[in-house]
């Protein structure tokens, strides 16, 4: 979407001075009242990060986080590369309601659409030169934890993209040790329009305890899969049918991504897409994908593939991370195989909890989640699996969505982002 047509559907920035030099800027509390949580992943309630970096007083900078590194998820890229006027507005907003003077936007290596589309857009914008906050551009590799928080931090700071040990909190000191306020660029989008239409306009839809809607990244045997806004709390089937119904029986679907869980075939009826729904299947929304298994892929061999790929995404900083994932996928590849040794779900479980919780970040804890989730989900497949060995749809084509070409480390040196204002 152009300038142009963006605002003729939404209308000028509705910037809102403060009253007062050092007066809370008034789109905080509404974005409080609204209830706008983080879109990333963690859920984090927006209004809290904008306040923490307002009241530093300090020169801040403000980070469009839409370097989606989560494989099953489109979501950010399809922002990105549709509606980028709205993230950029989310950025302006944002900026202004924390006192910062510079907007980075970053998104990642293996979305050159998106970067594009953003680009155009910033370009846009700098004709009418009536921004307050300079915008920059920043790509982050494709490493899948380059996307996480404080390892974008160290790489627009010129360093690797990996997180950090118990990091000094990025609203005190971020980009260039300036506070930072670090937003996934969903949520922003969200500000956007919840600062042109009201916290009250923005609960209409969804929750109390998770209003508003939400972007999610539905795959697998539709009729037409993608991405799709829900509100929050509507039932799964609906989503489904939305998406033209089911091309096959389904087996499981998938809940948050690869750091969510499976729930099963039979339940999904019941399903409403909330975290406080689908808290009593141990799933949440997370980074907003949602996955259905048909009933002829091997749930084991998916499992086994994945748990494989995302072991390899450490960042060999943390010994849960760097020792303990490789363990653990070996051991569900032995029971995928029919090779493993007695006791090998056991030890899978004992694995998954040695690794929870003691990583750099939470990385480790969502690749133990996915595995305990599968292990507990499909228990009689990995039974089976464990006696006989493989079955014969592992050698059907794989239905879980992972990137091409595998991964290559981040290389060391300076972010090199280049301002465009």
């Amino acid at each position: 979407m152009s300038l142009e047509d963006h605002l003729a559907v939404h209308g000028p920035l509705p910037l809102v001075p403060r009253r007062g030099r050092r007066a809370e800027s008034p789109l905080i509390g509404r974005v409080e009242r609204a209830g706008l949580r983080g879109r990333g992943g963690g859920g984090f309630p927006l209004a809290r990060k904008l306040r923490a970096v307002a009241r530093s007083r300090r020169r801040s900078v403000v980070v469009i986080n839409a370097a989606e590194r989560e494989p099953a998820s489109l979501k950010d890229k399809t922002l990105a590369s549709k509606l980028p006027h709205l993230l950029l507005d989310g950025g302006q907003l944002a900026a202004e309601a924390v006192g910062a003077d510079e907007v980075i936007v970053c998104t990642c290596d293996s979305a050159p659409a998106g970067a594009e589309s953003l680009a155009a857009a910033v370009e846009e914008r700098r004709q009418l030169a009536a921004e307050p906050a300079a915008m920059h551009l920043a790509s982050a590799p494709n490493d899948y934890l380059a996307g996480q928080e404080s390892a974008l931090v160290n790489h627009l700071n010129g360093g690797r993209a990996i997180p950090t040990f118990t990091p000094t909190m990025i609203f005190e000191q971020g980009v260039r040790r300036r506070p930072t306020l670090m937003s996934n660029a969903e949520t922003l989008a969200h500000l956007a329009l919840i600062a042109r239409h009201g916290s009250r306009w923005f609960r209409e839809l969804g929750t109390p305890a998770q209003p508003g809607s939400a972007l999610l990244t539905l795959w697998g045997p539709l009729e037409n899969p993608g991405v799709y806004e829900v509100e929050n709390g509507a039932p799964l089937t609906s989503l489904i049918d939305a998406a033209g119904g089911t091309t096959a029986p389904v087996r499981a679907a998938l809940v948050g991504g690869y750091a969510g869980a499976w729930i099963a075939g039979e339940f999904l009826h019941g399903v409403a897409l909330s975290d406080e729904h689908l808290a009593a299947h141990g799933a949440s929304l997370g980074a907003g994908v949602l996955v259905l298994l048909s009933d002829s892929a091997c749930p084991v061999a998916e499992t086994a593939r994945v748990t494989r790929w995302l072991a390899k995404q450490s960042a060999g900083q943390c010994g849960p991370c760097a020792n303990g994932l490789p363990a653990l996928a070996q051991t569900i590849a032995e029971l995928a195989a029919g090779s493993a040794q007695p006791q090998a779900a056991q030890r899978v479980e004992r694995l998954g909890s040695l690794v929870a919780g003691r990583g750099a970040c939470g990385h480790p804890d969502g690749t133990a989640t996915f595995a305990l989730s599968a292990l507990d989900e499909f228990a009689a497949e990995f039974a089976d699996h464990a006696r006989h060995g493989p079955c014969d749809a592992c050698t059907r084509p794989a239905e879980l969505p992972l990137p091409l070409p595998a991964r290559v480390p981040a290389a060391r040196g300076p972010a090199g982002y280049a301002s465009v204002r």
